[in-house]
């Protein structure tokens, strides 16, 4: 079972906590549960919220120690110094292999402990010049819902600290696990976690609306072979403009963004069906099945036959 702790504090949000605790801290029939979830606090007891009320949290920051996933559910004000005890075990935590997760005002926090220095993060845009200002040494991308690095991961706001949450998921138990949270959760389609075109917030207007077409029609033709320069055909643009339209909407470049896919695709495929390999990497356009256990070995450290046990559907 995999141990997730939240960390609060006072005057804690209940919005951001009850993020983390409906993904992954609310049991529902029929439906397995791969999370223990706890909550703690520096000093244990009453701890008022933003609701008016003060929650009981029995645990202190011993309960760090065997989290395999920490969560900090906002740290208000932002401007609140990081106690030597908390930074101590956030430290601890880390070090042993848990991974970190802020939503929303909690990557202040985690900044504090000095892990996001010379790495990326994502913050509420009201609050990114600020978290530039204070911590210069952090690459600051307000446009993004969230930035996950593996051992520690960054939300935008407290919406979006439930789409990290979800990707997060999917990560540990596939794609359709976290599919059926999002459906038991009547949370709108766009959120399910395995959508890489939804990591940064679309801007509105006739060019994300071309761009949104362009990423509907290549996703429908993955079994196809398919270039930068076929892409920008598509919509009518050299591939330089497509290219720097795709890393201003996306965050990624139009080769990447179509391999994310490629291999999204395949997961799904892997999980949902009993097509061969060779079967699998012709149909999202991966050519050969030594093609596509390369691109699973270099992603995700695994081979695509391994996967398919750990997270075949039934």
């Amino acid at each position: 079972m995999h141990r997730v702790v939240a960390l609060v504090r006072p005057v804690q949000s209940t919005f951001e906590l009850g993020c983390a605790v409906e993904v992954f801290g609310t049991p529902r029939p029929g439906v397995p549960q791969h999370y223990e979830f706890e909550v703690c606090a520096e000093r244990p007891g009453l701890v008022p919220t933003s609701a008016g009320y003060a929650m009981s949290v029995p645990q202190d920051l011993s309960a760090l120690a065997s989290a395999d996933t920490v969560i900090l559910p906002g740290w208000l004000p932002v401007e609140a110094p990081l106690p030597e005890a908390v930074r101590r075990a956030l430290l601890h935590a880390h070090a042993r292999g848990a991974r970190l997760v802020t939503i929303c005002s909690g990557v202040f926090a985690l900044a504090r402990t000095g892990l996001l220095g010379g790495r990326s993060a994502t913050a509420h845009p009201a609050r990114a010049d600020q978290l530039r200002r204070e911590f210069p040494r952090v690459r600051v991308e307000p446009d993004r819902l969230y930035v996950d690095h593996g051992d520690v991961a960054t939300s935008a706001g407290a919406g979006a600290g439930i789409d990290l949450c979800l990707h997060l998921v999917r990560k540990d138990h596939g794609a359709e696990y976290a599919a059926l949270l999002v459906r038991l959760m009547m949370m709108p389609a766009h959120a399910h976690p395995g959508a890489a075109d939804q990591v940064r917030y679309a801007p509105p207007g006739p060019a994300g609306d071309a761009l949104d077409g362009l990423l509907e029609w290549a996703g429908e033709r993955l079994c196809a072979p398919m270039s930068v320069s076929d892409l920008a055909a598509r919509v009518g643009v050299s591939p330089r403009t497509l290219t720097r339209r795709f890393a201003d909407r996306l965050g990624t470049s139009p080769g990447a963004w179509l391999l994310a896919r490629r291999v999204a695709a395949a997961r799904t495929l892997l999980e949902e069906t009993d097509l061969p390999v060779e079967a699998i990497a012709a149909r999202v356009g991966l050519t050969s099945a030594v093609n596509l256990r390369r691109r699973f070995r270099a992603q995700f450290g695994t081979t695509p036959g391994a996967y398919r046990r750990a997270f075949r559907v039934p």
